[in-house]
Formats: C-alpha cells, sequence, structure tokens
C-alpha cells in the first residue's frame, strides 16, 4: 500500500498557479482552501503577483524556506513538468495535478514525459486532470468549486473515489443536500501514477472510511485491480460503477479522460470476482452507501414489513419476492398471539404488517416491539406515510430510538413532499437509513444481505 496521508493530512501545502481573478480555478481553489478550516500552512506561488488576498506571493516553490508536504498545480499543460521538476528539487514527494490538456485531448506523449519524470524521482501525483480532494475530517479541500456552488458533506463514512470530476461533484452536491456522510471524496482525473487501486488500497485502511465508492470508466492495471479489490472488500464493501458501457459511452470516454473503456462484460465479471457491488446507477450507488453506512450487520435474511399503508405493503412484499437474497420473516406464534391481543380486528397482523391509516404512534411502538424481540425478523422495513391525520410528528423521535438500539436493520421508507421530506431529513439526522420508495429500499437491503449473508 502506498502512503498518501500527505494527501490528505498534510502539514502545509503549496498552491502553483493561483490567479488574481477571484473566477479563475487557481483562485477559487486557493479560496476553499482558506474556507474550509485546514489548520495547516499555506503558501501560494505565482511568478507575476507579489500578494494575493494579502497573502504574499513566491515565484517559485524553490523561494519557500519552508517545508513542503503537498503541492496542488493549476497551471496551463505545457508549464506543468518544468513546476513538477522544482518540486522535485524541493524534495516535494506528492502533488496534485488540476491542469487538463494531456491524454485526454489528445497530448499523450505529453503525460507519458511527465508520468516517466514522476516514477522516476519517486514522487506521486493525483491527476491530471482532476477535481481534487475533499476530507470531512481534517477539513482539506482542494475542490476548485466555490463551495457556495458545492455542499461539503458532513464526516461520516462513506468515500467516494471517481474517475470523472463532474460526476463526482454533482454526487458530492445532492449527496451533502440528502444528509450522506462523507469521510474522503478522491477525484483521480486520467491515473497517471495515483490509479484508482492505488487510493482504495489506503481506504481499505483508513479508520473513518466504512464504505468506498467507485465510479470508474478504465482501469490501466487490470492485474493489479483485482489484487487490491479482492483484498480490500473482505473488509470494506466496495461499491462501484461503471461508465462507458455502450459504443457511444465507450467513445466519450476515450475523450474524457483518455483511457479506452473496454468490454463491459469483462468488467461485471471482474467486479463479481473479486466482491465488489455493482450499481447500476448513482442514485443506486448512493443509496448502497447509506445503508452500509449506518447500518449494523445483519443476523438473517428475514424482512418484516410494518406499514400504515395497505399499497406500500404489498410494493414492498412483491420487491422482496424478486429479491435475489430475501424473504419475507415469518412471526413466531406467541409473537402473533401478542399483536393481536394489542391490536384490533382492523390490523392485519402478518407480514406485510398493516396498521392501517389511522396508525399512530402507540402501534408503531408496539409492532416494533414486538418485531426487535422475535427471532425469526432480521431487518425491519418500516413505512411511514405521514400523510395519515392520526401520525403526529413524534414518530421521528421513535424511530430514531428504536435505531438506536442497533439490535437489527432498521429501514424506513416515506414518500411524500415538502413536509414528507423535511421529516426525512430530521431522521437522516439521527442515522437512521431512510428511501422514498420501496422498491429501491428492497434493492438496497438486499445488498447489504448479499455482502454480509453468504
Amino acid at each position: 500500500m502506498i502512503n498518501l496521508d500527505k494527501f490528505f493530512v498534510p502539514k502545509s501545502i503549496a498552491v502553483i498557479g493561483v490567479s488574481r481573478n477571484p473566477r479563475k480555478v487557481g483562485h477559487v481553489l486557493y479560496r476553499n482552501l482558506l474556507e474550509c478550516g485546514y489548520t495547516g500552512k499555506i503558501f501560494i506561488v505565482n511568478k507575476n503577483a507579489n500578494s494575493i488576498l494579502g497573502k504574499k506571493c513566491y515565484k517559485s516553490v524553490l523561494n519557500i524556506n519552508e517545508k513542503i508536504d503537498l503541492v496542488i498545480i493549476s497551471l496551463p499543460a505545457k508549464y506543468v513538468l518544468d513546476v513538477v521538476k522544482e518540486c522535485n528539487k524541493k524534495n516535494v514527494r506528492d502533488l496534485i495535478v488540476i491542469s487538463s490538456g494531456f491524454g485526454e485531448v489528445g497530448d499523450i506523449g505529453l503525460e507519458n514525459s511527465l508520468r516517466d519524470y514522476l516514477i522516476e524521482n519517486k514522487m506521486r501525483m493525483l491527476g491530471p486532470n482532476c477535481l481534487g480532494l475533499f476530507d470531512a475530517y481534517s477539513k482539506l479541500d482542494s475542490i476548485f468549486l466555490p463551495r457556495y456552488r458545492l455542499q461539503r458533506p458532513e464526516p461520516g463514512g462513506i468515500s467516494f473515489v471517481t474517475q470523472s470530476g463532474a460526476v463526482g461533484s454533482a454526487i458530492l452536491d445532492i449527496a451533502t443536500n440528502k444528509w450522506h456522510r462523507f469521510a474522503k471524496f478522491i477525484s483521480y482525473g486520467n491515473g497517471t501514477v495515483l490509479d484508482e487501486s492505488d487510493i482504495v488500497a489506503y481506504l481499505g485502511k483508513d479508520k473513518h472510511t466504512k464504505v468506498i465508492c467507485l465510479y470508474i470508466e478504465a482501469v490501466k492495471d487490470g492485474n493489479k485491480f483485482i489484487k487490491v479489490m479482492k483484498e480490500v472488500s473482505k473488509k470494506k464493501p466496495i461499491i462501484a460503477i461503471k461508465g462507458g458501457i455502450t459504443d457511444v459511452g465507450s467513445k466519450a470516454t476515450l475523450s474524457h479522460t483518455g483511457s479506452l473503456a473496454g468490454n463491459p462484460d469483462v468488467y461485471f465479471g471482474v467486479f463479481k470476482q473479486v466482491g465488489i457491488i455493482r450499481a447500476e446507477s448513482l442514485e443506486e450507488m448512493l443509496n448502497f452507501a447509506s445503508i452500509f453506512e449506518r447500518s449494523i450487520k445483519p443476523k438473517g435474511n428475514g424482512v418484516q414489513i410494518i406499514t400504515n399503508g395497505g399499497g406500500y405493503g404489498i410494493l414492498s412484499a412483491d420487491a422482496i419476492g424478486l429479491s435475489k437474497n430475501l424473504v419475507l420473516a415469518e412471526l413466531d406464534k406467541e409473537t402473533i398471539k401478542y399483536l393481536r391481543l394489542k391490536f384490533s380486528d382492523i390490523v392485519t397482523v402478518g407480514n406485510p404488517m398493516d396498521l392501517v391509516g389511522d396508525a399512530t404512534i402507540r402501534r408503531y411502538r408496539i409492532s416494533l416491539d414486538a418485531c426487535m424481540d422475535d427471532k425469526n425478523v432480521d431487518i425491519i422495513l418500516l413505512i411511514v406515510l405521514y400523510q395519515t391525520p392520526l401520525l403526529s410528528t413524534d414518530i421521528v423521535d421513535i424511530i430514531a430510538e428504536y435505531n438506536e438500539y442497533k439490535k437489527k436493520p432498521v429501514v424506513v421508507v416515506s414518500t411524500g413532499g415538502e413536509f414528507t421530506e423535511v421529516l426525512r431529513l430530521a431522521l437522516a439526522k439521527n442515522n437512521v437509513i431512510t428511501f422514498s420508495f420501496p422498491e429501491e429500499a428492497v434493492k438496497a437491503i438486499d445488498a447489504l444481505v448479499d455482502y454480509y449473508i453468504k
């Protein structure tokens, strides 16, 4: 494993290519470093300026008379190699190259020259043609998109590795809005020196990372990929989505990161072989990541549905019936007997358990107590339709309470508009797994069981 600590917890950073123009990438990047809460030293390099934002500018990294752990480069591609050589003279080993204009636009020679020099001098580089990285714990933010346009997530257990900066930034933004919590975000671009395998290997030992998300368009070193993924997937779930699975997508991949996409069936076969969980969409990737980050390990595959809407119970049961790994739990006879004593005849005691449209918090509490204690129930799929009149918003606190017991995974489904979304977000902030629709919840539960129960 390559030690990437200085990329995520450097004590000092030099940013080369900081512009006076607030709209330029280098300026935005520098401002983000100032505003993100990073506590290390920051030096800026611009040979044509004496100061920017009141901070002294250096003509070269060689003029900085202090140790530099990490250098971030945002310059036109033709200047990058010369600057890298200066970094080598300064004994800087770790670089993030934001700059584009290499293999992805056809300049293979320039990229190969950069790669060869870095490898020969035992230097590590993230990029080129990358968005940067973000560490929610060290507060390091080298993403060059403005913080007021792209939200940064709260600290959590999801780490996202992406070959595409655009895919990564969009996912990071919406994930933050939906209260998904991240450990690290890494955009590696062309992967000229450090590739997805190096980063995943590092995350496999990262104490903050619970689940790894991976967006790839192409893999350059297949043997290394297989070895690393097989090892890391035994410790932590890896959820991957492959870009470029059609002819038109494959052609677009070549012009995006300069990589040949390859046969998707081969990739999917490798995913299965090495234990990678395949996601078919970015939304599904986030759904899977959410359940792995927030859920405890299930003890089995029996799912109990509790609902206040009969149709939603039927849809959930259908989804479980169509799943690969799940079954409907069969309630213990004593549980059924107890619930029939507690509920009136209008409540359906079974699976699904239909608390009907006039369900109250009391009914939910009784059913949750019983299912938590029933040895035949491994996972609870809890459907809460907040539109029903007798259900107060206190249900959020009740669900959070049962989730906190950590006896069994509790997965909540609630569909609706603004009022529902407010309550769903409140649950998410209390570490509860929530989904909008039964089908997506069941797919996520299925992935969870497939990983843990084999």
